[in-house]
């Protein structure tokens, strides 16, 4: 449930963000006339990915027959929303500083172009965040407990609901939040949820025969990770850590976790100083001069 929270707040919170952006933008342009056409398209932008996350879940539980045909539709899910996660988190990381200026421009575009274009660059700039949303809870849930449980959508929800309620009051400046740190540590965090997300993705292969070795183990520590202990649920849960993993399952989440998260953690570059402008000659010595251009 706690994977299923940080998701909801993480991708809840830079919906918001890109809302506040919005709608503060026409609020202080006094263009508050197309904040309807602004809402308009974030509605059909959280439908969409509302149907999507159904369609998802209907997909795998109606119409599928088979247990191999499901095992596998699950893993092929949940390799797609780890390749969601990294690149989310690493386009967030990057365009963070920027994405202000952006969505400002493609607004002021929009509304030179009609209600319309608004409507349609509003649903644009939220619907992306709604499918990935749709698509990592679909996985990390059934990663978690198996698509059993309503604990996970109703952390979903939780999380979406705080996203709010801080996306509001920084809006309202009545909080101060570092984003920065707040995208790192939670990148950091989902990174190790997402190599939990590929290490199921990889056990669901296995189960649906296409990937060998599923009985063989690359360890067990059972006695040491009891699975009835509530440090183990939240282990299991959070980050799919097991007792007895097989050893594809255990390549794949160190293969996963460590260098990407290395590469998260990293400082980036810094920018390069532009170049010092060439020292003037020494008095009395020749210089050439330009002849004048003739108009």
């Amino acid at each position: 449930m706690f994977a299923t929270y940080l998701i909801g707040l993480r991708e809840g919170l830079e919906a918001t963000l890109v809302v506040s952006i919005l709608v503060a933008f026409l609020v202080k342009s006094d263009r508050r006339g197309r904040l309807p056409q602004v809402w308009l398209g974030i509605g059909a932008a959280v439908a969409l990915s509302v149907l999507f996350g159904w369609l998802i879940e209907y997909t795998s539980t109606t119409l599928l027959d088979t247990s191999d045909e499901r095992e596998l539709f699950d893993a092929v899910t949940s390799v797609a929303a780890v390749v969601f996660v990294t690149w989310m988190i690493f386009w967030m990381r990057k365009a963070a500083r920027s994405i202000a200026g952006e969505l400002r421009g493609k607004l002021s575009d929009a509304l030179a172009v009609g209600a319309f274009a608004v409507a349609g660059m509003a649903f644009l700039a939220v619907v992306r965040e709604g499918l990935e949303t749709a698509l990592i809870f679909y996985s990390a849930a059934q990663s978690a407990a198996g698509g059993a449980s309503r604990g996970p959508l109703l952390a979903l929800i939780g999380g979406i609901l705080t996203a709010v309620v801080i996306g509001f009051l920084l809006y309202r400046s009545a909080l101060k939040l570092n984003l920065s740190k707040f995208f790192t540590w939670t990148g950091a965090l989902l990174i190790l949820v997402a190599a939990g997300i590929f290490k199921y993705g990889v056990h669901d292969f296995q189960e649906a025969g296409v990937l060998p070795g599923l009985n063989n183990h690359a360890f067990d520590i059972s006695s040491v990770l009891d699975p009835s202990t509530w440090y183990a649920a939240l282990l299991s849960g959070m980050f799919n850590i097991t007792a007895t993993p097989s050893v594809l399952e255990a390549i794949a989440w160190v293969a996963y976790a460590v260098p990407v998260l290395l590469l998260f953690l990293r400082k980036p570059a810094a920018p390069a100083r532009p170049a010092a402008p060439p020292a003037a000659p020494p008095a009395g010595t020749d210089t050439p001069v330009t002849a004048p251009q003739r108009a």
